[in-house]
């Protein structure tokens, strides 16, 4: 809903009255809260208990106090909380990054028997896991960051080529903006794609019929950002061509862009949600589910960075740069190919650590 009221939001303020288009955006949000009031009743809920980022802490803190004692070889030495009566998700005890599981070790038995025990000491092995999870999953973040980045040239760039485009069609005028409407389209035919095509190929190429995994999608996701920034390149090389030539591209020449991202988005974004998600320990579901989507924040900071970087440094070397305020006398399509550049790599930064990802064990007891 909040979407479509953007969208619709943004037609009426370009064509009718910002006022009304405001008072439409207004309406929209308006419903959504009355949806949400209505079905907050009927939403069951676990009360949270405990701190997971105080557990963090509590890990980091107790390996550097335990830092002279010795790891034992056997992990059944370490420290975990077990009950004979009630049944217990615990996670497995993996290899890597021993150095934290000096936050298990138990220098003195007298005191997890005898009730004494301090978290700030001694932690259980699947607290550890928790924050070697953290670990894990904190490259795949960054580079979410840089992917976020790229896809925010929606709302900036892609805004501003088409709008020194021929908006033109027929006797309509479309908004530059109001394209993101049709990514919004292209994305639900991408997930219809996905679901109804894609997953079933795979399932019969694979010999096991398994699917592709939540990290693979999460790659192409990654890798079809590389071509939209490349798309976006060319397109702004050949509208430069045309304006000296005396004409003016049409803004429907923007679309295979938009649709490009649209599967880049499907891809990438919605399973990053599900990865972050899925991987989270109970007690972090939250918050790593927020700590996924604030790669998009992060990711328009970054953007809003780069511009201002290129577009200074780019100024100073060979006024007026590449991205002046009228885009004619620039080369925004040099900054697309540095986008394009920055894709790539981020790319084969998660194909590697993509590759190194273990996924986490439970274990009932």
């Amino acid at each position: 809903m909040e979407e479509g009221g953007e969208q619709t939001s943004l037609l009426v303020k370009e064509n009718v009255s910002w006022a009304i288009g405001y008072g439409v955006a207004t309406t929209c949000i308006g419903l959504a809260l009355i949806g949400f009031l209505v079905g907050t009743p009927i939403f069951q809920q676990d009360e949270p208990c405990g701190s997971p980022v105080k557990s963090i802490f509590q890990v980091i803190v107790a390996s550097f106090r335990n830092m002279t004692l010795e790891v034992p070889a056997d992990s059944s030495l370490l420290y975990e909380v077990k009950s004979n009566h009630i049944q217990r998700t615990i996670l497995a005890h993996s290899d890597d990054f021993r150095f934290l599981y000096k936050a298990a070790v138990i220098s003195d038995p007298s005191l997890v028997y005898g009730g004494c025990r301090s978290s700030w000491s001694l932690c259980t092995v699947t607290e550890v896991e928790e924050l070697k999870i953290l670990i894990h999953l904190l490259p795949i973040w960054v580079t979410g960051i840089f992917f976020a980045a790229a896809i925010s040239q929606m709302h900036t760039t892609f805004i501003q080529q088409g709008a020194v485009m021929n908006t033109k069609i027929g006797s309509l005028s479309i908004p530059p903006a109001s394209l993101y409407s049709f990514e919004v389209i292209c994305v639900t035919l991408w997930v219809l794609s996905m679901n109804k095509v894609l997953v079933p190929a795979t399932r019969t190429y694979f010999a096991n019929g398994a699917e592709l995994t939540q990290l693979q999608r999460i790659g192409i996701g990654r890798f079809l950002m590389i071509f939209a920034m490349a798309m976006a390149a060319l397109l702004e090389t050949k509208r430069l061509q045309s304006v000296q030539e005396g004409e003016l591209l049409s803004i429907v020449w923007q679309l295979p862009q938009y649709f490009v991202i649209a599967g880049a988005e499907c891809f990438a974004v919605i399973t990053q949600l599900e990865f972050f998600h899925g991987q989270a320990p109970d007690s972090m579901k939250s918050v790593l589910t927020a700590f996924a989507l604030l790669t998009t924040a992060l990711g328009n900071y970054l953007n809003s960075a780069i511009i201002t970087l290129i577009a200074w440094v780019t100024r100073v070397w060979h006024s007026p740069g590449w991205i002046p305020d009228h885009l004619n006398k620039g080369h925004l399509d040099y900054y697309y190919w540095c986008l394009t550049a920055l894709s790539l790599v981020n790319f084969v930064v998660y194909l590697y650590f993509a590759s190194k990802y273990k996924l986490k064990k439970i274990v009932i007891c």
